[in-house]
């Protein structure tokens, strides 16, 4: 019974993440002129409850990839091969509430002009194309945890996640959250309640972006470091912890061995 419940949490996690994906595609994409409507709890509670919602995304969506929650969360008896599913489901439930819930405004903050709102929408396109792609170089089952789910559904020892540097990754380290920016950002008509959702999850993009470099030196450490000192985190970032960062410190043991030629 517990492994056909195991095999069944992971199916409908997938089913769970196609449905969100599909919700949050239109959600992004923002609505048409004439889909404008007035927010029926007024204004400023509009906006006040699409800020909670933001955060109520931005706050566990990088809380529960803590690796001092995640060993937690394992002790506490989620099995590791299911915590990726456990995560994707959190985040998918999140998103689900964010968007069902949202308060859209009628108020346009601002709008393109015609000749580049068919620009726009195919940078929206561009960007959700750049964002497979890049979860594609780093593994798309890693980031709904049907790598390790599948792994333990067939028997299989737990597979050990490594960081390839390719594609994107050769010239900045945090293409999945450039392009998520671009799904934000790329809208042709923006209301009021989109500038909130693009101030706030901006803002945790990268602040998400300098706290996933930090779980990898963690867990890669100074392999991490080196490409962290020569690749920046996002193209024209030259400073703080999303540019280069300084390569790791040579100990003196190391330095006697590179001294030494051995």
């Amino acid at each position: 019974m517990s492994r056909f419940c195991g095999i069944a949490f992971g199916l409908a996690t997938h089913v769970l993440f196609a449905f969100t994906v599909w919700h949050l595609f239109w959600f992004l994409k923002g609505p048409l002129p004439d889909d404008l409507r007035a927010a029926p709890l007024g204004l400023g509670a509009a906006l006040g409850i699409d800020t909670l919602l933001a955060l109520v995304f931005a706050v566990p969506h990088s809380v529960f990839l803590l690796p001092s929650v995640r060993r937690r969360l394992v002790s506490a008896g989620i099995p590791s091969p299911f915590y990726g599913c456990f995560y994707c489901v959190v985040t998918c439930a999140v998103l689900l509430l964010t968007i069902f819930c949202w308060q859209p405004t009628s108020v346009v903050a601002w709008r393109w002009p015609a000749p580049f709102d068919g620009v726009v929408s195919a940078a929206f396109a561009a960007s959700w194309a750049a964002l497979f792609y890049s979860l594609y170089l780093t593994g798309l089952g890693w980031q709904t945890g049907w790598t390790p789910w599948w792994h333990w559904a067939r028997g299989l020892p737990q597979p050990k996640r490594v960081f390839v540097e390719r594609g994107a990754y050769r010239f900045l380290r945090h293409p999945v959250y450039l392009s998520f920016l671009g799904l934000i950002w790329f809208a042709p008509l923006v209301t009021l309640d989109r500038v909130v959702l693009i101030a706030v999850w901006s803002t945790y993009i990268f602040v998400g972006s300098a706290l996933k470099d930090g779980r990898l030196v963690h867990f890669m450490g100074d392999s991490y470091r080196d490409y962290q000192a020569r690749v920046p985190g996002y193209p024209g970032v030259g400073f703080g912890p999303l540019g280069r960062v300084p390569p790791p410190l040579m100990t003196d043991h190391d330095a006697i061995g590179a001294t030494s030629g051995s």
